[in-house]
């Protein structure tokens, strides 16, 4: 799709307001247009209708990542990753679905997003749970509902409803409030230990750097887990591929009512092919581990 480098581009040079500006220059599509131009896609790998979808989806794609601010990320590479995503949903855009781009686009454009943010933020745990992902995505949200907005280290209660809300341990809460906080509140403040004294928050922390042979190991072991997984879902077919992500590997994972009205089959039909989609996935990790010598236990 070589017309994609045509596309317009913030940057913190340009400025936000000025590229939002020139995205409004492009057309929404109406639901016909879209589906012709979607069809020269498919059929002739007619690069000018590609374009033409992106650029009216840009608006989207800008939105979406708005959402994403708080983060410490220029907003312009945010805006960026979010046209990635964009560019994959009409890359793999079916128009014979019934469904319109745009349904189908917030999809990638939410995974490319968050995929950039846990990338940039390299946190050695983060990622190894679907929990982990959903507490990093989460945290202001629940810290909010429970009015604990102040900088700096939770207090011990609102650590342990954050953990039980979220299904994480109050040491992944603490982690990652003090990353998402800039980790430049005291370790020697005192907090209130339900009226039995005082205890200063460095009591409550674990040493991270007690074993750093063992956290390298960690994220190395992390690393060929993600490499397993994204070698492994070759076995699975573009379907199946589309509902196991939907389904498992977001933040906020879509319902299976959503699913069936884009593919037009029974919520039924869709947990049966997540499900094996899942098997299928879980045993070429474990073949493909074993191959490789890697890991004991995919």
């Amino acid at each position: 799709m070589s017309n994609y480098a045509k596309l317009p581009a913030p940057s913190p040079e340009q400025g936000l307001n000025r590229y939002l500006q020139e995205i409004r220059k492009f057309p929404m599509l109406e639901p016909e247009q879209e589906y012709m131009l979607a069809k020269r896609w498919v059929e002739d790998q007619d690069t000018e209708a590609a374009h033409q979808m992106v650029t009216s989806h840009l608006r989207l794609a800008a939105k979406i990542a708005m959402g994403y601010r708080g983060y410490g990320l220029p907003q312009a590479e945010v805006i960026s990753e979010a046209n990635v995503g964009l560019m994959q949903a009409v890359k793999r855009f079916d128009p014979e679905r019934g469904f319109r781009l745009a349904t189908y686009a917030m999809w990638w454009i939410r995974a490319s997003i968050q995929e950039y943010i846990l990338r940039s933020w390299s946190l050695v745990k983060l990622g190894t749970t679907s929990a982990q992902k959903k507490l990093f995505f989460n945290l202001r949200k629940a810290k909010a509902r429970i009015g604990a907005l102040e900088d700096g280290d939770l207090r011990p209660e609102h650590v342990e409803k954050i953990a039980t809300d979220l299904g994480v341990s109050e040491q992944e809460v603490v982690n990652m409030n003090r990353r998402l906080s800039g980790g430049d509140a005291s370790l020697n403040a005192t907090v209130s230990t339900d009226g039995e004294g005082t205890a200063q928050w460095q009591d409550w922390l674990e040493d991270e750097d007690a074993d750093q042979a063992a956290e390298y190991e960690e994220r190395d072991e992390l690393e060929t887990r993600r490499a397993l997984l994204a070698e492994a879902m070759d076995v699975l077919n573009d379907r199946e591929k589309d509902i196991l992500v939907q389904r498992r590997l977001q933040d906020n994972p879509v319902t299976l009512e959503d699913l069936s009205g884009v593919y037009d089959v029974s919520r039924e039909r869709i947990r049966q092919i997540e499900v094996r989609a899942f098997e299928k996935l879980q045993k070429r990790m474990t073949e493909l581990a074993k191959e490789k010598g890697v890991l004991e236990h995919a």
